[in-house]
C-alpha cells in the first residue's frame, strides 16, 4: 500500500485544485471532499469459502455557491481534466438553482483549527488466506457448540481502511486516515419442527480489540439455541426491557426527532422541544466525538466545523438539537457540528446490569430482536415486530416470537425506568439495556 502520507498529500492537492477551479468559475464559495477506500471481505459457510472480495474506491464531490444558489457534482475519476469538468458541472447547476438565503459555507469561526489525534487509524495487514481461516474458525465454534445447530448463514471477516480530505474556500483543508474491522457469524438451530437463527458480531478500529473468532461463533450459537422453543403471547400491557444490543434503535428515534432537517420541516414529534422534559430527570444523553478509537469519533463534521462534547438531554430535558449550518440558519440557531450525523452518543448507565434489571422488573418482556420500521416520526407512534423472552419472577421462562410491541415514543421516553450498566460500545450510540414501564404487546 502506498504510504499514507503520500496519498493524503495527493488528495489534499486535488481538493485544493478543485477549490481554485471553483473560484476561477466565479463561485463566491465552494467546499469539496475526497476519499480513498480499500478493503477485504471474506465469507465462509459450512466450512467452505463462499466469497472473497477486494474493493478499492475513490471519489470527489464538490459544492459551489453563487450567493445563495447552490450546485453539487461528483466523480470517481480524479484526473485533472475530470475534476475541471466536475467543477464546471456544479457551477452550471448553481447558476440555474433558486436563491436560498440559508445556503452557504459554515461560519468561519466555527471551523476546526486545532485538530485532535483520535487514534482512528489501525490498518490490518490481513491477507485473503488468513481472513478465510478466521471466518472458518468463527463458524466452526458455532457449528460445534450444540447438536441443535444444524446450518449456517456464514461467518464474515471485514477489514476497511480509508482516507478522507475536506476543504473549503474559507481556508480549511485537512484530511486523515481511519480504519474499521469486523467479524460476524449467523447460524441456524432446529428443535423438532421449529428452526431459529441468531447472530453475533464484533467491530473495532483496532484489530487487536476485536473479540476472538471462537468467542463470536460461540455467542452466535448460544443466542440461537436460546431461541429454540419460542412461542407467541396473548395481547397484554407489560413492562419491556430492550436488550443493550438493540436499545440503540430507541435512542436513534430520539436523535431523529431532534435533527434539524426534521425540525424546520416540522416533520418531528419533538418540534419546539428544546428545554422541555422528554425523559425522566435521571437521563443524561450526550455526544462525545473525541473518544480515542471510537467508532463514531471525528475531529470535525462534514463541513469542517469543529466537533465538541455537548449535552443532548440533561436532567431529562432536551438540551440541544442536532444541527448543521443549513438547518441552524433555518431555525435561527447555531450549528452543533453535526453535518453528516452524530459522533458517539452516550446515555449514562445506571448501576444494574441486565440480570439485575430483570430481577427488578419481575414480570415482563425482554426484547432481543426488532423487525420492520413502523415508526411515524411526525406523531411518535411506534409499532415493530419483535422477538425475545418472557420474564417471570425476574427469570427467563421461555423465548417468544411473532409479536408486535407498540406505543408512542413520547410515552416510551417518559416511561423509561432505568438504563442498564451493560453498555454496548460497538456502535455510534452507546447504551445499556433500557427498561420501559409499559407497552402494548400484541400476539395471539
Amino acid at each position: 500500500m502506498e504510504a499514507i502520507e503520500t496519498r493524503l498529500d495527493s488528495l489534499q492537492d486535488k481538493v485544493a485544485m478543485v477549490l481554485e477551479q471553483a473560484r476561477k468559475q466565479g463561485a463566491s464559495g465552494a467546499e469539496a471532499g475526497a476519499g480513498l477506500d480499500e478493503g477485504l471481505a471474506a465469507t465462509a459457510r459450512m466450512g467452505e469459502v463462499e466469497t472473497v472480495e477486494y474493493h478499492c474506491d475513490q471519489s470527489l464531490g464538490v459544492t459551489v455557491y453563487f450567493g445563495g444558489r447552490k450546485g453539487s457534482a461528483s466523480t470517481s475519476d480524479l484526473s485533472d481534466a475530470s475534476l475541471r469538468e466536475t467543477v464546471e458541472a456544479a457551477c452550471a447547476i448553481a447558476r440555474h438553482a433558486s436563491e436560498d438565503p440559508c445556503a452557504g459555507l459554515p461560519d468561519p469561526d466555527s471551523l476546526a483549527r486545532e485538530i485532535p489525534d483520535l487514534d482512528l487509524n489501525h490498518p490490518w495487514a490481513l491477507g485473503a488466506d488468513r481472513a478465510i481461516e478466521l471466518a472458518i474458525e468463527c463458524e466452526q465454534a458455532a457449528l460445534t457448540h450444540h447438536r441443535e445447530i444444524v446450518n449456517s448463514e456464514g461467518a464474515t471477516v471485514n477489514t476497511h481502511h480509508g482516507i478522507r480530505v475536506l476543504g473549503n474556500t474559507l481556508g480549511f483543508l485537512h484530511g486523515y486516515p481511519a480504519s474499521r474491522h469486523s467479524l460476524s457469524c449467523a447460524v441456524v438451530g432446529k428443535r423438532g419442527g421449529q428452526m431459529q437463527r441468531d447472530y453475533w458480531y464484533t467491530v473495532a478500529r483496532d484489530p487487536l480489540e476485536l473479540e476472538a473468532p471462537q468467542a463470536v461463533g460461540l455467542k452466535a450459537a448460544q443466542r440461537t439455541i436460546a431461541r429454540l422453543g419460542a412461542r407467541s403471547l396473548s395481547t397484554r400491557q407489560v413492562p419491556v426491557i430492550y436488550a443493550a444490543e438493540i436499545a440503540s434503535s430507541l435512542i436513534g428515534h430520539f436523535l431523529a426527532g431532534v435533527r434539524g432537517g426534521n425540525l424546520y420541516r416540522k416533520t418531528s414529534f419533538l418540534v419546539d422541544s428544546l428545554g422541555k422534559s422528554i425523559f425522566p430527570d435521571f437521563v443524561h444523553i450526550h455526544e462525545q466525538p473525541h473518544i480515542p478509537k471510537g467508532i463514531g469519533s471525528a475531529p470535525y463534521d462534514n463541513e469542517g466545523v469543529a466537533t465538541r462534547a455537548h449535552d443532548l438531554v440533561h436532567g431529562g430535558k432536551v438540551a440541544s438539537y442536532i444541527l448543521d449550518s443549513y438547518s441552524a440558519r433555518k431555525l435561527e440557531m447555531e450549528t452543533t457540528g453535526n453535518a453528516g450525523g452524530v459522533h458517539n452518543v452516550v446515555i449514562d448507565p445506571g448501576a444494574s446490569d441486565r440480570a439485575r434489571l430483570l430481577k427488578e422488573m419481575g414480570t415482563g418482556l425482554l426484547v432481543t430482536e426488532l423487525m420492520g420500521h413502523g415508526i411515524n416520526l411526525v406523531t411518535g407512534d411506534y409499532s415493530r415486530g419483535a422477538a425475545g423472552f418472557w420474564i417471570e419472577n425476574g427469570e427467563i421462562q421461555y423465548p417468544v416470537e411473532e409479536i408486535t410491541i407498540a406505543g408512542n415514543l413520547k410515552d416510551m421516553f417518559a416511561g423509561l425506568l432505568a438504563v442498564g450498566s451493560d453498555v454496548d460500545r460497538r456502535g455510534n450510540i452507546r447504551t445499556g439495556s433500557l427498561w420501559l414501564d409499559n407497552m402494548t404487546v400484541a400476539g395471539n
